[in-house]
């Protein structure tokens, strides 16, 4: 087995995987002397955050035109993040074949879908529900994970809206690309699907980082 270390830095969060085993960290804590030894490292990077990093087994990975026949629907390929890229790849050999849709619940919510043929069809992006909930910090949301009725005090009716206003987007969206796609696998990956997941009315398949996944795939494949 190759030595190799995976990572996905995120807005908020770190991810690595070594020899099988995953760990997080806060992305402003991350540094590549933390991490073990390796003969390499696959590096997804989507915060704003620059690491110098002067070492030859570092290579960070830039989303493509195409891997195998998935197609990349952007332009200018690189404006893709490279999370959303990685994920429709890890994506795409789950599927089989198949055509699929990702989604991606982290501090932003990103959706995209894959026809039959690998053809990207496009995706949306949206805030994550706590980006939400930052941005107007002068409002307290509860712990409450409900989406129903209406709240009576300022908290309740701020933690109800909110969480509706997520999954509500969420799923709409999904129905609306159902009707193009009704034959497609669904996959949702990102840390925030525990405070939604009780609301998705779709089925679907959690898998907990579609990002390592894709390094993973792309190294095996590409890198």
């Amino acid at each position: 087995m190759h030595r190799y270390i995976f990572v996905d830095i995120g807005n908020t969060n770190t991810n690595w995987r070594f020899q099988g085993m995953s760990y997080k960290l806060p992305t402003h804590e991350f540094e590549f002397d933390k991490l073990p030894s390796s003969e390499y490292i696959y590096v997804s990077n989507v915060s704003h955050r620059i690491f110098d990093v002067a070492n030859d087994i570092v290579t960070y990975v830039e989303s493509q035109k195409s891997y195998k026949s998935l197609i990349n629907a952007y332009h200018k390929p690189k404006s893709l993040g490279s999370d959303r890229w990685l994920a429709m790849i890890a994506s795409y050999e789950f599927s089989q074949g198949k055509s699929f849709i990702m989604v991606d619940i982290g501090s932003a919510v990103t959706i995209d879908a894959v026809d039959m043929y690998g053809s990207h069809l496009g995706g949306l992006i949206f805030p994550g529900l706590e980006k939400i909930r930052q941005g107007f910090n002068f409002h307290t949301a509860s712990n409450s994970k409900n989406i129903a009725g209406v709240g009576e005090s300022t908290e309740k009716a701020w933690t109800i809206g909110t969480l509706s206003l997520i999954v509500n987007n969420i799923n709409q969206k999904i129905k609306e690309l159902k009707i193009k796609l009704p034959k497609a696998s669904i996959f949702i990956t990102g840390g925030g699907y525990s405070n939604l997941q009780d609301f998705i009315d779709f089925d679907h398949y959690y898998c907990e980082n579609l990002v390592l996944d894709g390094l993973e795939f792309y190294a095996n494949n590409v890198g």
